[in-house]
């Protein structure tokens, strides 16, 4: 289904800009719900942060505003071959984070607490004993963390190419090496200009990552959001030596072992990026100092080689929560955007937010804390200049 030149139109239900997790996610949530969608996206599926991530399928450490959206998503992850007919390659390891020091480890009691009185039981205070039990490679200063049993971890390309698959099953049409370039509400519909003809629907979902802040611009929206570079590397294959996730409570840390042994790090380490060229820029000297602390924690990994390491673009709030929302300024029009390095988990929740607002006008879930217009007008102000250059040189690029 795709158009014939820049005067035809292709129509449906929905049009959702971006194929990253969220909105492939969207794309199969409201498909599943009878709804015809295109889903848009600049360059391939999964290309950025949705595909680059480290898998981490985590609801320890959550901001509490995310905590029900994470722990309503981690039910769907255990549902997924129910829901999509496959587990998308997760598996349920446990995720462990340590504290080091004392200091660190009163941090984590109080933050278990606050978590008890808000309802939620889910992290659990374990003493050095049990962080060595769960992963007893670790050097023994540790002195105890928190563990989340039913957290766990995934590849994110195979993750987003099963919601992607589901949602194709569906009926939904996907254009990749199509990017939204104008997107403007003519009549009771969107229209959304791309180099591959015009696409019309009366509702649009904004899913478009690091560049949703240019959209949310041209509909008088603009947000405070600045996009990044984020880095990852993997070793060689090594033997088995560790289960669960593991983070740390006192330094940048995402780490996991994989069943053909190689092992991931990562931990929202930031790199440069370029959005005009869609790529993120690997800084080397970071990437060192994150070696360095896996081989604090796990002397045994000195000298075991890095097969490679690569970054994605993401896009950053102020507050490092995304946007997840109805638009205050256009109609017919969904946010969902700028999850800050740790949106992977809340893909399939993120999803079904976005069905139900589209097609019932609101969410189950408490999404009020992710409001579009949250931020204060000055900032909003300078990010629209910001967003509208970076959209001006991106069209003279093309």
């Amino acid at each position: 289904m795709k158009p014939e030149g820049r005067g035809q139109e292709t129509g449906a239900d929905v049009i959702v800009m971006g194929g990253g997790f969220h909105g492939t996610s969207s794309a199969f949530h409201l498909a599943r719900r009878g709804a015809k969608v295109i889903l848009l996206e600049a360059e391939y599926c999964a290309r950025h942060a949705s595909g680059v991530n480290a898998g981490g399928v985590r609801t320890l450490g959550r901001h509490y505003a995310e905590v029900p959206l994470a722990r309503a998503s981690l039910d769907l992850w255990h549902r997924l071959p129910e829901l999509l007919g496959e587990d998308a390659t997760f598996v349920c390891s446990g995720q462990l984070q340590i504290a080091e020091t004392p200091a660190e480890l009163e941090k984590l009691k109080r933050r278990v607490a606050d978590l008890t009185a808000l309802g939620f039981t889910h992290e659990v205070i374990v003493d050095a004993k049990a962080v060595h039990e769960l992963a007893p490679a670790l050097t023994p200063h540790q002195v105890g963390g928190i563990w989340v049993k039913d957290d766990g971890h995934a590849v994110p390309y195979r993750a987003v190419t099963a919601f992607r698959h589901a949602a194709q099953r569906l009926g939904a049409a996907f254009h990749e090496t199509t990017p939204a370039q104008t997107v403007e509400r003519v009549g009771d519909r969107w229209r959304v200009t791309t180099p591959r003809g015009v696409f019309s629907a009366p509702w649009l979902v904004n899913a478009a990552g690091a560049w949703a802040g240019d959209f949310a611009a041209q509909v008088g929206e603009p947000v405070a959001m600045k996009p990044g570079g984020l880095m990852l590397m993997i070793t060689q294959r090594i033997p088995h030596f560790i289960d669960p996730v593991l983070g740390a409570a006192g330094r940048p840390l995402s780490f996991k072992q994989f069943a053909n042994g190689t092992v991931l790090i990562g931990g929202g380490l930031r790199c440069g990026a370029d959005v005009v060229a869609r790529h993120g820029e690997v800084d080397f000297m970071k990437l060192s100092t994150s070696a360095q602390t896996v081989t604090d924690l796990f002397p045994h990994l000195k000298g075991v080689g890095i097969n490679r390491a690569w970054a994605g673009v993401e896009a950053f709030m102020p507050d490092e929560i995304p946007v997840i929302s109805l638009s205050k300024k256009a109609p017919n029009l969904v946010h969902a955007f700028g999850f800050s390095a740790h949106g992977f988990e809340l893909g399939p929740i993120g999803g079904q937010i976005v069905s139900e607002l589209v097609l019932d006008g609101r969410s189950t879930q408490p999404i009020a804390p992710f409001a579009v217009d949250r931020f204060g007008l000055a900032t909003a102000q300078e990010s629209v200049l910001l967003n509208a250059k970076r959209a001006k040189d991106s069209h003279t690029v093309q």
